[in-house]
């Protein structure tokens, strides 16, 4: 497994193609999730073999941003699929991997812990400082898109997200749980 080359690959690929307009899902958000994923791997143990298979996870997990964004998690496991054997992944590391891609599609359904640890780091930001800058990103993104149209709309839908949200790892929750419970009391008082 040449993990460096296999992140030196999708990483670049991603800083040049993913569109401009994608405010949330960007080059950042994977670093994001990438830093997010390694602090946690290592907070909750788990064997430098299993955390390289993680990271891996981490750095392919929206590529299939670059081809479409409805379904771009099957679209982020073909280019898995396609790519990391090049970087002497065997089926069933790759196999791993595109588990732990399909555990950061909503709603989470994580199947072991290194799926749990992907899902808690893909959204790791819920309980952060900077939630509020990150969900503005993904409001504009989302009002690019099509999907919402006004904030009152967002601020509804992002209330009903967090209040149906719940973390896996006793790490994310003991880290995370009591920030994002505050960020959804602000976001309750915004509503009324």
């Amino acid at each position: 497994m040449q993990f460096e080359r296999a992140k030196d690959f999708i990483l670049n690929k991603l800083n040049k193609e993913l569109s401009s307009h994608l405010s949330y899902h960007s080059i950042e958000h994977v670093k994001d999730v990438y830093s997010a994923a390694d602090k946690i791997g290592r907070l909750e143990n788990i064997s430098e073999y299993d955390l390289k298979l993680l990271l891996t996870a981490a750095c392919y997990h929206d590529s299939g941003y670059l081809l479409k964004t409805t379904g771009h998690e099957e679209a982020s496991c073909g280019i898995a699929i396609e790519e990391l054997p090049r970087y002497n992944y065997t089926k069933s590391e790759i196999s791993q991997i595109c588990g732990m891609i399909m555990a950061t599609r909503l709603p989470q359904t994580p199947k072991n812990h290194l799926e749990e640890i992907i899902a808690d780091a893909d959204l790791d930001y819920l309980g952060r400082d900077d939630f509020f800058d990150l969900s503005e990103k993904l409001f504009k993104e989302l009002e690019f898109l099509g999907t919402i149209k006004k904030e009152d709309e967002w601020n509804q839908m992002q209330v009903r997200f967090l209040e149906e949200h719940h973390y896996f790892t006793t790490t994310a929750i003991n880290l995370r749980n009591t920030k994002k419970n505050e960020h959804l009391d602000k976001i309750k008082e915004k509503l009324k």
